[in-house]
């Protein structure tokens, strides 16, 4: 083990947003190994931990009080509950703030201020105070008093108009994509913005306000379909498991199942019609490079989907593997956790738990070869760290502005 500190050992992060996106970010934050509090309403809690079943399971297999969604992002956080609509609860958080070096927030634009918790007022508190407000539309422009949700943002950012099969095929028409992809990248996006203004806090000492909306990070992972657009004036639409830039980049069905083909090279395409044994299509003329194969996607598509049919799955995947193709299986998730690769990342982990013994947890993707990812706690109970926060600080509160004592 190495002797090296976690790379946020010594941050402090107050972490009043719930939900995915902002507890997305502050899971990042914690893995790499901040102090991250979290703060949640006495009744209650985080919205997610009612966004069930399923639920964790305990030794005899009852359901505990604790959603399979919340215990996704909320790992290696403590939590303390504090209604900050009382005067003495926004006041502890405003002395917590002192002694702290990140907040991150997701209310309406404006909804902290009457508690004389927005960033103007808790700068003055703590000047080198980095704080990060997630919203759906940012803190300026028409949009932004108005509430921002995944999906919606799915449809308004225009993800759902290249999400799906074509319009002119069966099952055609808009799709939202299998998981919040904005909430997550959005949460992504502010832990490197985070991680930037603690940077530049070093030099300059001072704090910053970070505005992250969620549909300007949704437009923003649009990458080159946006350029697609910007530089031809043409919207790009859904084409199903196509790709609109490369051929053949694309789903196909085996005699078995289906597979992955994604030639991203001509050299990769040569190698790909060797291994169907069509050599002959990688010198057609009609076919020759990816910008005839896009003119003529329609007739080469036909004759690949014919051949591919022939043969299983598996024996397409290792043969085309074998020779540097792009491929793989589509999977369920029974199957990607059984695989080998994904057992030999270890990214199935567990985790003591204090309701059911233990519990999954998904591991970082963040490999640090000097400094890895501690996993040091389950998602917490609610309120389980009050006190203790409390004592930290050195505060006292009642139980109207902090709840019941749910010390474990």
């Amino acid at each position: 083990m190495s002797e090296r500190s976690a790379p946020l050992e010594g941050i402090k992060v107050l972490d009043l947003s719930r939900v995915l996106a902002g507890p997305w970010c502050t899971q990042n934050l914690a893995d790499m190994g901040a102090d991250v509090i979290k703060v949640e309403r006495p009744e209650g809690g985080d919205d997610t931990r009612h966004w069930g079943p399923p639920y964790l399971k305990d030794a005899e297999g009852r359901d505990t009080s604790e959603a399979a969604y919340y215990l996704s992002t909320n790992r290696n956080k403590r939590s303390i509950t504090i209604d900050i609509g009382t005067p003495e609860g926004a006041e502890l958080i405003r002395q917590m703030v002192a002694g702290c070096d990140v907040l991150v927030e997701n209310f309406k634009v404006g909804g902290l201020k009457k508690y004389g918790l927005d960033y103007e007022s808790l700068k003055l508190v703590n000047p080198a105070l980095i704080y990060c407000s997630i919203t759906g539309f940012g803190q300026t422009g028409p949009m932004a008093p108005l509430p921002g949700y995944d999906f919606v943002i799915q449809g308004m950012g225009g993800l759902m108009s290249i999400t799906g099969e074509r319009d002119d095929r069966p099952g055609g028409g808009p799709q939202k994509a299998g998981v919040a992809v904005t909430d997550i990248m959005t949460g992504m996006y502010a832990t490197v913005a985070i991680l930037g203004a603690l940077h530049e806090r070093h030099r300059s000492g001072k704090g910053q306000q970070i505005d992250l909306a969620l549909l300007d990070c949704h437009v923003a992972m649009l990458a080159n379909q946006n350029l697609n657009y910007m530089t031809s004036g043409v919207a790009p639409r859904r084409a199903g498991n196509a790709h609109q830039n490369v051929v053949p980049y694309q789903v196909f069905k085996a005699s078995d199942g289906e597979l992955i083909v994604a030639v991203g090279t001509d050299g990769q395409y040569r190698a790909y019609c060797g291994v169907i044994g069509r050599p002959d299509l990688g010198i057609h003329p009609d076919y020759i490079d990816n910008s005839q194969r896009l003119k003529n996607r329609v007739a080469l598509i036909a004759e690949l989907e014919a051949i591919m049919r022939t043969r299983p799955r598996d024996a397409w995947v290792a043969e085309l593997q074998k020779v540097g193709v792009p491929c793989g299986p589509i999977n369920d998730l029974d199957q990607v956790f059984h695989s080998e690769q994904v057992k030999h990342r270890q990214i199935w982990r567990t985790l003591p738990h204090p309701l059911a013994g233990q519990t999954p947890t998904t591991a970082s993707p963040m490999r640090f070869s000097e400094t890895p990812i501690q996993y040091r706690a389950a998602p917490p109970l609610l309120g389980q760290h009050t006190q203790e926060i409390l004592a930290e600080f050195g505060l006292q509160a009642s139980s109207a502005a902090i709840g019941p004592d749910k010390t474990l």
